[in-house]
């Protein structure tokens, strides 16, 4: 028996791949099949079956595809009803793989067809539980993401506590919970960092599980201080029902070489958005087409781009580090942006070799900042961050001005201001600088090191103060 999961850390998302005595199953692929397909043929075994949680909003997974590889049977829950062959599991339902079985649990809550799986070995043991996004470490899976005419969030969130206390808390307390995200994901509020715990441990560190919790007390509880999804989220769900476009012929489209001219051109379409990914030093260094987004690789490209592009079908050319032009193509589909057109042949040297001009965003150092500030050097500072982080800690004198926001704020940026821009470490200040210069700010800064490095300076800084209402 192997059991083995695969972490992708850009979505926070934790994927299975489990086998028996030469037959293997997938739970909850990525989008990209060669990595699964590669692993099945190194332990010689067949995928015989791809087994989904629920339809994920937060990235598209790779069920058809895999399917027409491998002749897998994909496999759902009740309620599910996508525009492709399934096989539609009942409450209870077992599979074989190998000598192992596994038996969809119905948990609704997070969706209606979200399901559970649990391993049971040889021995009629239940060693793992894999949950999807019914319970995660350390919270549960919000209930508003499947919000229709007919059926509230508080009704998503009784279902979900129905299902956790029926379906899952009464499993042995050393059952090994294995959920589909981790921290940094947004199909939760709370998640832990660990990509793994016992039930046991959870009964007893889990908010959402406290042995003594009402069901009108769960609901209050998994509701509150729900922020709005990311905007693709809603695409996502659209494309994990349907049939997309197969990866290869994404893949091979995307990485196709344009040379600098013929980049050029496209650059100036309307149609056409030039995204760099290039690590955040050498983009600052090299500069970069005029017109272009920073989104790097490096960072949380896949939910940054998710949420910073408006529309799912946006023509999109890129600039890559060489070699990892395939990666890039690869983490766009993740999200569903697949229409990648290709990227800069010999990239931002091919660019300057043939003559054309290219951006470049200023980059001081926290201490200059701070220094710039106290002497009132600074016309314009922002602070990027989110509003629970500014919130909790922040320069004094510095406005908010999130990136998760940039496009519905836009209109209050003075595009004749200077703007000093700073995040936590400097990968979203310089996205959101990058973004200001392609909508007209010719002055903008960016802070290197960002909050973290800036805290070092001695700066002054404050906090969150709740308002005295006077009665």
């Amino acid at each position: 028996m192997k059991v083995e999961q695969l972490f992708t850390g850009c979505l926070a998302e934790m994927a299975y791949y489990i086998h028996s005595n030469g037959e293997a199953a997938i739970i909850d692929p990525l989008r990209e099949t060669e990595p699964y397909i590669e692993m099945a043929k190194a332990d010689g075994v067949k995928i015989k079956y791809v087994f989904l949680t629920h339809f994920h909003a937060d990235f598209v997974s790779g069920q058809v595809d895999l399917a027409k590889k491998t002749g897998a049977t994909i496999v759902f829950g009740p309620n599910a009803k996508p525009n492709y062959k399934i096989h539609q599991a009942v409450d209870g339902e077992k599979f074989k793989i190998g000598n192992l079985t596994l038996q969809l649990l119905h948990t609704p809550g997070h969706t209606m067809e979200s399901s559970s799986y649990l391993l049971i070995d040889e021995k009629g043991k239940t060693p793992y539980v894999f949950t999807g996004d019914c319970l995660f470490i350390g919270d549960v899976g919000r209930p508003d993401l499947a919000v229709k005419s007919d059926l509230t969030q508080e009704d998503l969130a009784g279902h979900l506590f129905e299902s956790l206390r029926n379906k899952i808390m009464i499993l042995p307390d050393d059952t090994i919970v294995y959920p589909n995200h981790g921290a940094g994901s947004a199909c939760g509020k709370n998640m832990s960092s660990e990509t793994f715990d016992t039930l046991g441990n959870q009964k007893k560190t889990n908010y959402a599980l406290r042995a003594d919790m009402t069901k009108e007390e769960f609901i209050e509880e998994v509701t509150k201080g729900l922020k709005p999804a990311p905007q693709y989220f809603g695409n996502n769900v659209r494309m994990n029902k349907g049939i997309n476009l197969g990866i290869d012929a994404i893949l091979a489209r995307g990485t196709t070489p344009i040379d600098a001219d013929s980049f050029k051109e496209m650059s100036l379409l309307d149609d056409v958005l030039v995204i760099d990914t290039r690590a955040k030093e050498i983009f600052t260094e090299e500069g970069t087409v005029p017109g272009a987004w920073y989104i790097g690789v490096e960072g949380g490209f896949a939910p940054w781009v998710g949420g910073l592009i408006k529309n799912i079908n946006q023509k999109i050319i890129f600039i890559a580090e060489e070699g990892r032009e395939h990666e890039v193509v690869t983490r766009f589909s993740r999200v569903g942006y697949d229409n990648t057109l290709g990227y800069l042949r010999g990239g931002i040297h091919s660019w300057i070799a043939a003559g054309h001009e290219v951006d470049k965003i200023n980059s001081i150092s926290a201490v200059e900042f701070a220094n710039k500030l106290k002497a009132g050097k600074i016309e314009a500072p922002l602070d990027v961050r989110k509003e629970s982080e500014y919130l909790s800690e922040h320069v004094e004198g510095v406005e908010n001005f999130p990136l998760d926001t940039i496009h519905s704020n836009f209109v209050e940026i003075n595009t004749n201001k200077a703007y000093t821009l700073h995040c936590a470490s400097g990968y979203r200040s310089l996205i959101a600088a990058s973004i200001f210069m392609a909508n007209g700010v010719k002055n903008v800064t960016d802070v290197r090191g960002g909050f973290k490095d800036i805290k070092d300076t001695g700066v002054k800084l404050t906090d969150y103060v709740c308002p005295t209402t006077l009665l």
